[in-house]
């Protein structure tokens, strides 16, 4: 599969590209990175060095890939965050002209807003665009639990409405929704739940809570499951496939303490991911 991934890129530490592009080319994936920010480190460090890409200049690389001919044997465009609307316009644009040429591509979006107990931590006016014209024009949106109900509108609370916030998503336009890091009233403590909603139904898998929560984890999982949904077809086991693979990623990084994932030292569970967790169908 080629994928045309346009993301920020830090030089130290795994975020957006930086976490997407190896993951990916591990499971024999082409991608073509193009790069909004490429930042010395990403800013949960509160201080980082390096541009903020204009995005006339991530227009002309892509236009500049259209150049060679070959924008059209891209099977999907994932995309993650988006610093500016005229940033998200570039990505739309991006997108239709990937499935002009090949309608059989497909886009893939981690509506990256913010999370809960941090809130939203995106500029004011990025979460409405990303919901209202984004969102509808992609194929798979990975939304963690608190973006989901803002996309939704809503509060979920029960694993019952997060399936029902799903379908409000759905109803825009994407047909693969994974929602990842879901708390709700049944879980079992100490764990989580990931779910996955398509056409075919709705799975969970439960995973135990590891006490860290180290940034990029959401790109790496965005990523993982674009290519795992793609090359089997099975949202169920593209669900168990990426949180087997994501989990063994946060073991790794608990177990080196450190605050960057641990994505070179886990790649065999990237490459090969162990059969840890067993997707329940939920509909």
């Amino acid at each position: 599969m080629k994928i045309l991934s346009i993301q920020s890129s830090v030089a130290y530490g795994h975020v957006g590209n930086s976490a997407a592009v190896f993951p990916l080319q591990r499971l024999g994936h082409e991608v073509w990175p193009v790069l909004t920010v490429h930042f010395s480190n990403h800013t949960g460090y509160g201080a980082w060095r390096g541009p903020l890409l204009d995005p006339a200049d991530v227009r002309e690389v892509i236009a500049g890939i259209d150049d060679r001919g070959v924008l059209g044997t891209a099977d999907a465009v994932l995309s993650g965050y988006q610093g500016d609307p005229a940033v998200g316009r570039v990505v739309l644009d991006a997108v239709a002209r990937v499935k002009e040429l090949n309608p059989a591509a497909v886009y893939c979006c981690d509506p990256v807003m913010g999370d809960v107990g941090r809130g939203m931590f995106v500029k004011p006016g990025i979460p409405a665009y990303l919901r209202d014209e984004v969102v509808p024009r992609a194929d798979i949106v990975t939304p963690n639990h608190f973006e989901l109900d803002f996309l939704a509108g809503r509060s979920t609370t029960t694993l019952t409405e997060v399936l029902d916030a799903v379908e409000v998503v759905r109803a825009t336009g994407p047909r693969d929704v994974l929602v990842t890091s879901v708390l709700h009233a049944d879980s079992a403590p100490d764990t989580l739940d990931v779910v996955a909603v398509s056409d075919a139904g709705a799975w969970v898998v439960t995973t135990p809570l590891l006490p860290i929560a180290p940034n990029g984890c959401g790109d790496v999982t965005a990523a993982l499951y674009l290519a795992h949904l793609t090359s089997t077809g099975s949202p169920a086991r593209a669900l168990e496939l990426t949180t087997s693979s994501v989990y063994s990623v946060l073991e790794a990084t608990l177990t080196a303490g450190t605050r960057e994932i641990q994505l070179i030292a886990a790649q065999d569970a990237i490459a090969a991911p162990p059969a840890r967790f067993e997707a329940r169908q939920l509909r």
